[in-house]
């Protein structure tokens, strides 16, 4: 199965850390979304947003692997969901799996330090630039 990770478990150790052998299959993004910071801790979620999207991550897992992720996710406030479709480079579609927030509707400062690693990890996997340049702003007014 396919899981689009787009915070902190795209850091390769990380990731290693929790489903070890997890394989980065694309970059690609969810379409009609947006990033947002809805819990008070300043961690990433995503929501539907008309014109917006978001750069990830989609990694082959094996189902002890995403249940291992979904711990993880579960520790840092996020229930999975299933019914996003996550597009490549080249266009195509993929049936993913990530996991998202249950508040919506309120933006919180975004943590500094955990967005230090979301940054690190997009650019090990060569999200796109502009992407990366939007994530290092998050992290930076984090701490202004």
């Amino acid at each position: 199965m396919f899981y689009f990770a787009y915070g902190a478990l795209l850091d390769p150790a990380r990731l290693e850390q929790v489903a070890p052998g997890a394989k980065l299959v694309f970059v690609a993004h969810l379409p009609e979304t947006r990033l947002t910071f809805p819990s008070p801790d300043g961690l990433p979620s995503v929501e539907p947003a008309t014109g917006h999207t978001v750069w990830g991550g989609i990694f082959k897992v094996s189902g002890s692997q995403l249940a291992a992720i979904t711990k993880a996710e579960a520790a840092e406030g996020r229930q999975a969901r299933d019914d996003l479709r996550a597009v490549d480079r080249a266009g195509n579609k993929y049936d993913v799996v990530t996991f998202v927030h249950p508040l919506t509707g309120t933006d919180y400062p975004p943590s500094a330090e955990y967005m230090g690693v979301v940054v690190a990890g997009a650019r090990h996997w060569g999200l796109p630039t502009g992407w990366v340049v939007g994530l290092e702003e998050f992290a930076d007014d984090a701490l202004a």
